[in-house]
């Protein structure tokens, strides 16, 4: 079984269009652990588009509470402003369960590609690593499905990788799934801990996890749009009738 963690960041950003407290991400998520997802990932960005540091500390009362995986995502090289302490500064403060790193830039509208680690030097994210490790459980990598990043990830004391889906979820298919088969196989080898996101839906989904059966998956965008057709409990439901 594949677990679910949901990514309420959408929630926030309806919040933030309007002001004020409507929607709810606390209750919202509630009832999104109700309905049995085993974990929530908020991902904070300096321009506070959505999620904000006070909805991370919130958020992780909750999760505490509940019992379930708290995943914060995010560039722990982001610079900290006036509203913003840095993404290092919050995962001194919420201490996540997971701490997924992300090489993602403010003129981003979403992250569009994995982690680099090909012809750098490791050194700095190797401090990088050891210093969330002090306040985390488990760091992973938000990577492209490709061999040399792997075992980059490993260098650098990586306890697990996220895939980057997006390619895959554009065309699903055999060729477009090949490289995460492939990729797969030698992090496991690796003895690397695999997640996955990032436009799965419920049409893509089960043919991604039937071949590759990631550890977790990551999903935000698609099941909250999802749930504005089908109402909030029934899209968390299907999405964990396909992960399992």
């Amino acid at each position: 079984m594949t677990n679910l963690s949901v990514n309420v960041n959408k929630i926030a950003w309806l919040r933030n269009a309007r002001g004020g407290k409507t929607p709810d991400i606390v209750e919202l998520s509630k009832i999104i652990i109700d309905c049995g997802a085993a974990g929530i990932t908020v991902h904070p960005r300096p321009d506070l588009r959505h999620i904000t540091p006070e909805d991370v500390y919130q958020l992780r009362e909750l999760t505490l509470n509940e019992n379930i995986e708290f995943n914060i995502e995010g560039n722990p090289y982001s610079e900290a402003n006036s509203k913003y302490p840095g993404f290092k500064e919050i995962i001194k403060i919420a201490k996540p369960d997971q701490c997924t790193l992300v090489p993602d830039s403010l003129e981003q509208i979403t992250s569009d590609h994995g982690w680099d680690f090909i012809k750098k030097d490791l050194e700095r994210d190797i401090e990088l690593v050891e210093l969330l490790k002090e306040h985390t459980n488990r760091v992973s990598f938000f990577l492209d499905p490709v061999e040399d990043q792997l075992i980059g990830a490993k260098k650098v004391g990586a306890d697990r990788i996220e895939f980057y889906t997006g390619p895959y979820a554009e065309n699903p298919g055999p060729s477009t799934i090949e490289p995460f088969v492939r990729c797969y196989d030698i992090a496991r080898k690796l003895g690397l801990g695999i997640n996955a996101g990032h436009d799965l839906d419920l049409l893509n989904l089960q043919f991604f996890l039937k071949n590759v059966p990631a550890d977790e998956v990551s999903i935000g965008h698609a099941l909250i749009s999802d749930s504005l057709l089908i109402g909030l409990e029934n899209t968390v439901k299907q999405y964990l009738a396909l992960c399992k």
